[in-house]
């Protein structure tokens, strides 16, 4: 009997310790097979060291694509910008009333008209090409022999230009504005703090003005912002034979050139006549220089040089190794370079140089004048 006794109490412990014990995690294995298939950050892709140390010494010899070249002494503004956009498109600043800037900078072409040289009042020609007007904000000075200090400068040239523009004088010019009813409250809200606002000078300022925001950023500049693969391989290599080659001796900035004047011909004379920076500072040790072009969109801007007698891009590139740099280029260096060339066709902003509805004309606006 007693051993019946201890039996059943030994079983009753057992029971007991059983039913203490906690039962098992049956979401333990679950859990830890969750976790294991979590995938796990992937590793960044490697960056190309060769890629990255072009792209460094770029930057630092090229810079950055601004949208808008700024001038303290003339502010741009959003009002001054319409009505600059409306006077680079009109053509009642020229005599016959049939030449305006965008006749030989057109904007829906790069900035060029695509002739050796520009055709002016009454088809009258000059001795030199119409550079791009997209970028030229950038450069040091305007015109191929820098005889004006910026854009706005520039603006007041060809107006009274007899070959270009034709007007006879500032004068003239005002009194075309004023005789067109909408003109004179359009440069009051330009110029609101001048207490005469249309002037001469004004006009030239909102043209100005207008004109520093014709930036075209390109491939070129997403890569040097970082985006190493914006260049294609044959791109890259062109960049690096654009390095060694010593194209950089004169083409740096922003503009990829633009900043500084040099003879034509430094190291094999070039043929020319035209008397160059000479022609404005009257110093014979000026004579063949002119301002170095941007290459920014050189692909869409010839013919090329100061006369525009070059055609091709391939041939310009052969004849500066040759004449500025004194070497002949080899075919695949020429190729590359091209390629190179090739990603600085920046992009056009549509909207901003669609032509605008130009005012009417007054009762007292003179007729166009073909003499």
């Amino acid at each position: 009997m007693l051993r019946l006794l201890a039996s059943l109490l030994t079983v009753l412990a057992l029971a007991c310790s059983q039913a203490e014990t906690p039962a098992a995690d049956t979401t333990a294995e679950p859990a830890a097979n969750a976790m294991a298939e979590v995938p796990t950050e992937s590793e960044p892709e490697p960056v190309d060291a060769a890629r990255e140390a072009l792209r460094i010494r770029a930057s630092a010899i090229f810079g950055g694509m601004p949208d808008e070249v700024s001038n303290e002494a003339n502010p741009v503004t959003e009002e001054k910008v319409s009505l600059g956009r409306m006077l680079y498109y009109e053509k009642r600043l020229s005599k016959n009333h049939d030449i305006a800037c965008n006749s030989c900078h057109q904007l829906d072409a790069f900035g060029v008209d695509g002739e050796a040289t520009s055709p002016g009042h009454r088809g009258q020609r000059g001795d030199r090409n119409s550079p791009t007007v997209y970028n030229a904000a950038l450069h040091i000075t305007q015109f191929w022999d820098g005889r004006a200090p910026d854009v706005e400068a520039q603006a007041k040239g060809p107006v009274l230009n007899p070959i270009e523009m034709a007007m006879r004088d500032e004068a003239s010019v005002v009194a075309v504005l004023n005789s067109i009813p909408d003109y004179p409250p359009l440069f009051a809200e330009a110029f609101p703090d001048d207490a005469e606002p249309l002037t001469y000078d004004n006009m030239a300022r909102a043209i100005g003005a207008f004109e520093r925001r014709l930036t075209t950023p390109s491939r070129f500049d997403a890569f040097l912002e970082g985006q190493i693969d914006a260049l294609s391989d044959d791109e890259a290599a062109g960049l690096e034979t654009f390095f060694a080659v010593g194209c950089i001796q004169c083409h740096v900035g922003p503009a990829i050139g633009g900043g500084s004047y040099q003879k034509l011909g430094r190291n094999l004379p070039y043929p020319t006549e035209d008397p160059g920076r000479a022609g404005v500072t009257g110093d014979e040790a000026d004579r063949g220089f002119f301002k170095v072009p941007s290459l920014r969109n050189i692909e869409q801007t010839g013919p090329y040089f100061h006369d525009g007698s070059i055609a091709s891009l391939d041939e310009a590139v052969r004849l500066m190794g040759r004449h500025q740099l004194g070497i002949e280029l080899t075919d695949p260096q020429q190729t590359e370079i091209l390629a190179f060339l090739a990603s600085l066709t920046g992009q056009v902003d549509e909207a901003y140089i669609q032509q605008p509805q130009l005012p009417e004309r007054g009762l007292d606006t003179p007729a166009p004048d073909p003499r």
